[in-house]
């Protein structure tokens, strides 16, 4: 499919949908799972293209992977921390999060490998994960760009001792998660300094939990801006992955200006998936929850229209996109801020806000840290996606709404949602 038409709805929609197990959890679960001592099984995961990558690299790392792809299950055989292969070739395609855990993973470990990555990930950023892998004894042959994929990693080995590592996350919480999950199988303990000015850390609180889930209660938070995670082990026997709540956002976003409902399977009150902020985005617009029996159930607002708000998404970025898809239908400017890394991420996605939008007509301030969207009509228009899963299920909310939106390239969703556009056609 290379163009997807977006029908508009010519009523309000009572949506009842069961969105993929969340990416984020999915490859930390498969990390640790990997990680961990002896065979573990993950329920709901996500097939999507991230984790497939994911997959793929484990099974080249030598690990004994059985996926059932019909009931959504993942058996895993860890090794208490080693690799299987002493030496593999390592492709992470455009997944961040395999990208930066796995890198990871290979530097704390014994043995060289080789990584490489798609055109996109190649862009995005990794320097600062690397200088820090670097000053733990990781070596690096860089195969292409300095501190870029490809590249070839001589790992560490177990070093059993104290280490402290300065790490920026500005354009990426994900290299703290990469060092927390992978530093207990290489040293004793490892203290992280913060050096950045970012303080979005709902994915590292993510990983956080998720390691205790696992069986490693090592992990604390010193202060502010440090951190420390000591030597330790995974065991996670049968671990139940939760419904992606960042999925779940578009269904929510859908109802919140086309009227009507919008009720996602299985999302739970207390999810570890920091997108959950969205939620309440929601509701400080004028829109209404109902928690019930089977999930959490989205209401548009009373008056018919959302009103408009001055947020910041540091910590929930992947609903930038989102809010701004359904920000035109509020009653006042939708301003964005604190997302300047989101620059960094599949595509310049501030940029894209202010040029996808402009394609329909809507009036957008772009800031060095986010956009002011003004309301307005949208209009017909073919959205350009840039091969970014996001743009293409964001703009397809605004879609829904006004009729004559195009998507190109729609199958960009399978990074993370390959079923999107499928569960799409059946509101109608």
């Amino acid at each position: 499919m290379k163009e997807y038409v977006v029908k508009k709805a010519d009523k309000p929609f009572d949506i009842c949908v069961s969105v993929p197990g969340s990416k984020s959890i999915t490859n930390r679960a498969l990390l640790m799972a990997a990680m961990g001592e002896g065979e573990t099984i993950l329920r709901g995961v996500q097939f999507s293209e991230d984790s497939n990558v994911f997959l793929k690299a484990l099974e080249n790392m030598g690990f004994e992977v059985n996926a059932d792809k019909v009931y959504n299950i993942v058996k895993i055989k860890g090794m208490s921390g080693d690799i299987p292969y002493k030496g593999a070739e390592i492709y992470v395609g455009s997944a961040g999060t395999a990208a930066r855990f796995l890198t990871a993973f290979v530097a704390m470990s014994e043995g060289t490998y080789t990584l490489e990555s798609s055109g996109q990930m190649k862009k995005r950023p990794m320097k600062e994960l690397l200088e820090a892998l670097e000053k733990l004894g990781a070596k690096f042959e860089w195969l292409g760009e300095e501190y870029s994929f490809p590249m070839k990693v001589i790992g560490v080995k177990r070093q059993y001792k104290d280490e402290t590592v300065s790490l920026d996350i500005d354009r990426s919480s994900q290299f703290l998660s990469a060092l927390l999950m992978t530093a207990p199988i290489a040293f004793n303990s490892l203290t992280i300094n913060l050096t950045g000015k970012r303080d979005a850390r709902s994915y590292v609180e993510m990983t956080e939990q998720m390691m205790k889930q696992f069986g490693h209660h090592g992990v604390e938070r010193l202060d502010t801006d440090c951190y420390k995670v000591c030597q330790g082990s995974y065991n996670a026997s049968d671990y139940q992955i939760e419904p992606d709540v960042s999925a779940a956002c578009y269904f929510y976003a859908m109802a919140a200006v086309i009227g009507g409902s919008a009720e996602v399977r299985h999302i739970a009150k207390n999810s570890l998936q920091g997108d959950m902020r969205f939620i309440d985005i929601l509701i400080s617009m004028g829109c209404r929850i109902e928690w019930t029996d089977i999930g959490l159930k989205i209401y548009a607002p009373r008056g018919g229209r959302l009103t408009g708000i001055d947020v910041n998404m540091a910590d929930f970025s992947d609903q930038a996109l989102t809010l701004a898809a359904i920000a035109p239908f509020a009653d006042a400017p939708v301003t964005i801020r604190g997302v300047a890394h989101i620059r960094g991420q599949e595509s310049d996605r501030i940029n894209v806000i202010v040029t996808e939008l402009g394609r329909m007509g809507i009036k957008c301030d772009e800031l060095e840290d986010g956009v002011v969207i003004y309301p307005g009509i949208p209009k017909p228009a073919k959205i350009e996606t840039y091969n970014d899963h996001r743009v293409a299920m964001s703009f397809a909310v605004t879609g829904v709404v006004t009729g004559g939106i195009k998507i190109a390239n729609p199958m960009c969703c399978s990074k993370t949602f390959a079923g999107y556009f499928d569960i799409l056609d059946t509101l109608y």
